[in-house]
C-alpha cells in the first residue's frame, strides 16, 4: 500500500498545486476585475497600485496562475505564502488571536499551502517538470556529441 501512494505522490502534488494556484488566481481575479463577485461583493474592484490591497490581488492572479501551471512554483508560491502571511498578520491577527475568530482561514491555509510547495515543488503534470526533462535530456545530447579529450 504504502508503494503505491509513495508512486502516485508526484500526481498528488501536481493535483494539490493546480487546486491551490486556481483557488488563488481566483482571488485576482475577483479584485482585480470584479468577477465572482468582485472586491466587495458588489463587482467592485481595487486598483492594482493600491497598497497593499492592489499589490496583493496582482501577486495572487500572477502568482495563482504561475502556480497552477507549474512554472517557476516554488519562487512563485514564496512569493504568494510571504503575501498571505503579511495578509494574515497585518490585516486578520490584530482582530483577534485565532483564525476562527478573526476571519484569517482563508489567508493562513493559503500561506501554508503555498509554503509547502515551496519545497515539494511542482510535482507532476507542471511545465516546470516539461522545461526540465527538455534542458537535462539536451545537456546529455551535447555532452555526449563532445569529442573526447586525450
Amino acid at each position: 500500500m504504502t508503494g503505491r501512494l509513495n508512486s502516485a505522490q508526484p500526481y498528488a502534488i501536481g493535483l494539490f498545486r493546480i487546486v491551490i494556484g486556481l483557488l488563488f488566481a481566483c482571488h485576482g481575479v475577483m479584485s482585480l476585475f470584479g468577477e465572482f463577485g468582485g472586491a466587495d461583493g458588489k463587482g467592485g474592484t481595487i486598483e492594482p497600485t493600491t497598497w497593499p490591497n492592489g499589490y496583493a490581488a496582482v501577486i495572487e492572479l500572477v502568482g495563482g496562475s504561475l502556480v497552477l501551471l507549474g512554472l517557476g512554483t516554488r519562487i512563485a508560491a514564496f512569493i504568494a505564502s510571504g503575501a498571505m502571511a503579511y495578509a494574515y498578520f497585518k490585516v486578520h491577527q490584530p482582530q483577534a488571536l485565532w483564525p476562527i475568530e478573526n476571519q484569517g482561514e482563508g489567508a493562513a491555509m493559503f500561506c501554508w499551502s503555498m509554503f509547502l510547495l515551496v519545497f515539494t515543488g511542482s510535482g507532476a503534470l507542471g511545465l516546470d517538470r516539461l522545461f526540465s526533462r527538455r534542458t537535462s535530456s539536451s545537456t546529455a545530447n551535447s555532452r555526449s556529441s563532445e569529442p573526447v579529450a586525450a
